[in-house]
């Protein structure tokens, strides 16, 4: 078991002065429940309900009155009423139970010493629309796989994750943590993955534990489906979306099917509300805010990096690579340094962007976009030349600040190009490895241009 950096998100809660019940969302598997168990040894007392149990359903669809529920759940798992405010109560699985979501808000006014936390999957469309969601008097925290910081500490490799810190990272340290991203690239960061890898050091054990992942969420497509068709539907857009991960996507045929763009585009978006899938649609602007052109085709990202590598095959190709720009036309690179940068984002407002500028003379496409301080950031991630930066040279033109990123297989470097109009841009050149540091590099790179 290793400590996921959202428990820091955890005690910033749990210290507000105004806290609301709390909702963690994300996928089946991403070590919700595990998350919240490591949070509650910070507490005295620990009340944790499971909804999908009848005898932990049942307070909640029979007592309607907050007082009653309240004194009711704290009798059955036999807590004091007298130490709630050290009592966490944990309400698991809470989309099974629509009244439960509702009695948050009372936890909310007439509780609000008592820290609660929910967890649970599709919750905005799940429920009933004639039962009102606790909008203003609940918060949300959105939890990711497992990032490479975090794959680290699992793997008990303290000395590469103290310079992972370190900034700017020593040189000496480059082979090495290489190599280990290279290692977390190709298992991803499904914590059921990496907690048996760290203890078992065998790629071969994992195949059992990615199969039962894929038949999980197959199992659970009747309780995202609106009727028999759609069942259809998901199913072929869960296989079919490892193969089509990070590339731009039609609704219209997706995974070489027959099926329409409507009934496609419905079981995309339903996945998407899973958090299974993120439908990365495009910024056409250099400048903030960020208003995805949702017209345009968009680029499709699969929950984690390993279970891509594993159904579409690509184990071995990465194991023997130099350079993991090299695998799948640049794919699984691209596809594990967005998974990095959705793993620092807590929010559910927040998301991936990328920028494209499509004309009939000339089409370019940077990888993704970092909003930095009042400035979106481009990133592209590749191992070829700076001199090949089209693309990103491009958006840099149009840009009001001369700041950019590329991440590559080499050393922390930071250099200047010219675009084709003449602006001088400042290059930051970023190891694969540093991509979870690039909010600090950034500002680190800043004192480097103005120094």
């Amino acid at each position: 078991m290793f400590e996921r950096a959202i428990i820091s998100e955890l005690r910033k809660w749990r210290t507000k002065d105004s806290r609301k019940p709390l909702i963690i969302r994300g996928a089946r598997q991403v070590g919700k429940t595990t998350v919240v168990r490591q949070f509650s040894r910070e507490f005295s007392n620990f009340i944790y309900l499971n909804l999908e149990l009848p005898v932990d359903r049942k307070p909640f669809e029979v007592f309607s009155d907050f007082n009653t529920l309240l004194q009711t759940l704290f009798f059955l798992k036999n807590k004091s009423l007298e130490d709630r405010a050290e009592t966490l109560v944990f309400i698991d699985e809470i989309q099974e139970v629509p009244e439960a979501l509702q009695q948050l808000r009372y936890f909310y006014e007439d509780a609000p010493d008592i820290p609660v936390i929910a967890a649970g999957s599709m919750l905005e469309s799940l429920f009933d629309p004639q039962i009102s969601f606790p909008v203003g008097r609940v918060e949300y925290l959105v939890i990711q796989p497992a990032s490479f910081p975090e794959f680290l500490g699992a793997m008990g490799e303290t000395a590469a994750l103290q310079q992972l810190h370190s900034i700017p990272i020593a040189a000496f340290t480059h082979d090495t943590l290489l190599k280990l991203f290279r290692t977390y690239c190709l298992i991803g960061g499904m914590p059921e993955i990496v907690a048996h890898y760290a203890a078992n050091n065998d790629l071969a054990s994992l195949t059992p534990i990615y199969e039962s992942l894929l038949v999980s969420y197959l199992d659970d497509v009747e309780k995202y489906a609106t009727g028999l068709n759609q069942i259809d539907y998901i199913r072929h857009v869960i296989r079919a979306s490892f193969a089509e991960a990070g590339k731009r996507i039609k609704f219209q045929n997706f995974g070489k099917s027959s099926y329409k763009s409507r009934e496609m585009g419905e079981a995309l978006r339903t996945l998407e509300k899973a958090l299974l899938i993120h439908l990365i649609y495009p910024q056409t602007s250099p400048v903030l805010p960020l208003l995805p052109d949702v017209s345009k085709s968009p680029r499709l990202h699969v929950l984690d990096t390993g279970m891509l590598n594993y159904f579409v095959g690509l184990q071995q190709a990465i194991i023997g690579t130099a350079d993991l720009d090299n695998i799948y036309q640049g794919t699984v690179i691209e596809h594990i340094v967005g998974q990095e940068l959705l793993a620092r984002q807590y929010s559910a407002l927040h998301g991936l962007a990328f920028w494209v500028r499509e004309k009939t003379t000339a089409t370019a496409e940077v990888d993704y976009l970092f909003r930095f301080e009042e400035k979106l950031i481009p990133i592209e991630v590749k191992a070829g030349s700076t001199g090949t930066l089209r693309s990103l040279s491009m958006f840099m033109d149009l840009a009001p600040h001369n700041m950019a990123v590329r991440l590559y297989a080499g050393q922390l470097l930071t250099s200047t190009i010219t675009t084709p109009a003449g602006k001088t841009v400042h290059l930051l050149n970023l190891p694969y490895y540093l991509v979870s540091q690039i909010e600090k590099y950034l500002a680190w790179f800043e004192t480097q241009i103005e120094g």
